[in-house]
């Protein structure tokens, strides 16, 4: 990394005159705009705080506020400086500000803007060159650990180098961290005081390297600034007018080098809503906002709350579930006003276990894709990743393309991996693997195993990257479990071939489809129809959630969610994890008094109250027994096929072999997996069966109303053995 020189970058600025009138063609900038919008667009003098609640239209507001300043010349381009945080949300900006005329104006995240002043300035402040930029933090907190004698698998590295970052931004020394996190009620993923040896390592091996990771870019730019008061004269003859989006999630670091800019200045506009505040793990607070006209008597205050996305149906839900929340950030909650024409109301779901759940809310998606709604304007959003698994599974199984945002399948994660590889060797070992001595069935087999890939009885405390590993491997427990119960002779080997014929199934190719998000990573975006599943207690809120505080944070975490949706919504829950378990899960705590004939907020619930809907299920179907020996069938795979997977089969091996022949045709015309038009399951229950009627393949689970209209007539030809019409495929591969 070299400095930069180019004298330019910091031009001199011609001072504002406040008696500027504006030119007429200025005032184009505010047609379209709201009266809301237009008061934040046209308030160009002293402190302006807009709090704006979602889908309000803040970013337009903004973008307009900046070109109007520019083009009715009150602010020189050169002049502002616009910062969000993220590289998307910064260049969204400054695509707006080009469209309206308003060239010239720097939109950057506040990191991208500090580097680019550090890079300016080190040779003056320091001399020489600059350190150079670390890219990846983990490698170098790695060395510390094993310096400081500290053994980490790859999942703590990563939690302790989430603590360093959260340590810095809040302007915490390795020294002062283990006092921090009392103080801040914070659960450290693992014991402080070795987190702090490993933290204090961590910086003596950068200054040794003359290296910065991202948070020293900050610290430095800041240090910099304190200690030289010509350079800060000089970037604030520079910069003279700041715009700070989300200002809700601005950290206290972030906020030091704000002032800096700032100096005593206060042409300064922020932006942001309380009520979106979700990353206080990371070191995210919405005081300064709150705060704000505390430090600025002075300030225009505006408020947004015309919602132009999402029906007014979605807005009573949003507005209902924060008017239960308490708090310092619910005292200034915002009342949202649909601008949409209505909408269906929100759909509340209740499943007797999650793979009805699962298999519900993937026909419900399969309905809006038939009527119109594309999959990309779809989204399933849970709360932790590992959630993921049985929503890919059952997408897959009805044919809906998918695509997972800010995590990797669920099949495709390291530690999902690993623990293959773990289970694949145990099953190759079997009597001879020490793991597997005190082990008596399948079950237990998998939990000593998965036990030496870091997999315990009890969660880890708190989040982060040792609790969502261990999501991930509770999941594959629980598999193994589900598995041994549908199939009790059943070995490691078995589930080890069930595991690869899943991993297999969700090999789909990339496309636009349905997105499956956890609720962080959702933030900022939206889409036509939003499903927010698993919405149950130790879910939603999290476990871990045991503060006040931190409860509140789950409430706006489910808030932000449901402001996804523009027009349809659905909330669902399950009684239980499993087929047949015992039905003692509870629907979340945050939608008592807003489903239909709930409690009111504050009561305790019991799943079955009148006015919600009730979704198809094993359960409410009672058991499904085994045709051959009659025992209850609890795996889905067995209950396709009405038999027990070790119970003799009548299967027509020549009608399967030409099923799966007409299958590969079809996919082949339509350009989608195999599975998507059936899975091996259900061929095979089809030529157990053999049907000669349209009711009685209806019968066959797996044969839906959609796909009983699109291949019923050819299953039905190739079971009396003929040939299917020619007309048929042809017609179907033209849909």
């Amino acid at each position: 990394m070299t400095a930069t020189t180019d004298a330019t970058l910091f031009p001199s600025v011609p001072d504002r005159s406040d008696h500027v009138e504006p030119p007429r063609d200025a005032d184009a900038v505010l047609d379209g705009l709201d009266p809301e919008q237009r008061a934040v667009a046209t308030a160009l003098q002293g402190p302006v705080c807009v709090l704006a609640g979602a889908g309000t239209g803040k970013t337009r507001a903004i973008t307009h506020r900046i070109a109007y300043g520019v083009r009715a010349g009150l602010l020189p381009p050169a002049s502002v400086l616009a910062v969000t945080f993220t590289n998307r949300a910064a260049g969204e900006m400054r695509g707006r500000l080009r469209q309206l005329g308003a060239t010239g104006v720097q939109a950057r995240t506040f990191h991208s803007a500090a580097l680019r002043q550090l890079q300016f300035f080190w040779p003056r402040a320091v001399g020489g060159e600059p350190p150079q930029l670390l890219e990846r933090k983990i490698q170098l907190v790695a060395e510390a650990a094993a310096r400081s004698r500290i053994r980490l698998d790859r999942n703590e590295l990563r939690d302790v180098t989430g603590e360093i970052e959260w340590s810095k931004v809040t302007q915490t020394t390795p020294e002062d961290y283990p006092a921090a996190v009392a103080k801040s009620s914070r659960e450290a993923p693992r014991d402080p005081a070795e987190t702090s040896r490993i933290f204090a390592l961590y910086e003596q091996l950068k200054r040794d390297r003359s290296v910065m990771d991202f948070e020293d870019v900050l610290l430095l730019t800041v240090g910099v600034l304190q200690d030289r008061p010509d350079i800060a004269d000089t970037v604030r003859g520079q910069y003279q007018h700041f715009v700070v989006d989300e200002y809700q999630d601005v950290s206290p670091l972030q906020q030091r080098l704000l002032d800096l800019w700032l100096g005593d200045r206060d042409s300064l506009c922020v932006v942001g809503d309380a009520s979106q505040t979700i990353y206080s793990f990371t070191g995210a607070t919405p005081d300064h906002l709150l705060d704000f006209r505390t430090r600025h008597p002075d300030a225009t205050v505006v408020k947004l709350v015309r919602d132009y996305r999402s029906t007014p149906q979605v807005v009573h839900l949003a507005n209902g579930l924060l008017g239960q929340a308490r708090g310092r950030a619910a005292e200034h909650r915002l009342e949202l006003v649909s601008q949409v024409p209505a909408g269906p109301e929100p759909a509340y779901v209740e499943y007797a276990d999650e793979p009805a759940e699962a298999e519900g809310t993937a026909k419900r998606i399969r309905d809006l894709i038939d009527a119109g709604v594309p999959a990309s304007g779809i989204a399933v959003l849970y709360r932790v990743n590992a959630q993921s698994e049985i929503y890919e599974q059952a997408l897959s199984d009805a044919g809906v393309p998918y695509q997972l945002r800010g995590a990797e399948r669920f099949f495709e994660r390291a530690e999902v991996r690993e623990a293959g590889v773990a289970l694949r060797g145990a099953a190759r070992a079997g009597g001879n693997d020490p793991l597997l001595e005190d082990a008596a069935d399948l079950p237990s087999q998998v939990r000593a195993v998965l036990t030496s890939r870091g997999w315990t009885t009890e969660p880890p405390a708190g989040s982060g990257a040792a609790r969502d590993r261990w999501e991930s491997l509770a999941a594959l427990v629980r598999l193994a479990e589900d598995f041994g119960k549908a199939r009790p002779e059943a070995g490691l080997s078995d589930l080890v071939a069930e595991l690869d014929e899943r991993a297999n199934a969700q090999h789909a190719p990339t496309v636009e489809g349905v997105t499956l998000a956890s609720l962080h990573s959702a933030k900022g975006l939206e889409w036509d129809a939003v499903f927010l599943v698993g919405l149950t207690e130790g879910m939603m809120p999290i476990t871990y959630a045991k503060t006040d505080e931190q409860v509140e944070e789950e409430r706006r975490l489910l808030y932000v969610g449901v402001t996804r949706a523009r027009t349809h919504l659905g909330l669902s829950w399950a009684l239980s994890r499993s087929p047949g378990g015992r039905a003692g899960r509870r629907p979340s705590r945050f939608l008592n008094g807003l489903r239909p004939g709930s409690p009111a907020a504050g009561a305790r619930t019991a799943g079955g109250e009148g006015g919600v809907e009730r979704g198809r299920s094993r359960k409410r179907r009672g058991p499904v027994r085994c045709r051959v020996c009659g025992r209850t069938l609890t795996d889905a795979g067995e209950m396709k096929l009405m038999r027990c997977e070790g119970c003799p089969s009548d299967l027509d091996e020549q009608l399967y072999e030409r099923l799966r022949e007409w299958r590969s045709g079809q996919a082949q015309q339509l350009g989608q997996p195999a599975y998507c038009v059936f899975t091996d399951k259900t061929l095979m229950a089809i030529a157990e069966r053999v049907p000669g009627s349209e009711s009685e393949l209806s019968g066959i689970s797996g044969v839906g109303a959609r796909k009983l209209e699109r291949f019923g007539p050819d299953v039905l030809a190739l079971c009396a053995g003929e040939e299917p019409a020619e007309e048929a495929v042809t017609e179907e591969s033209e849909k």
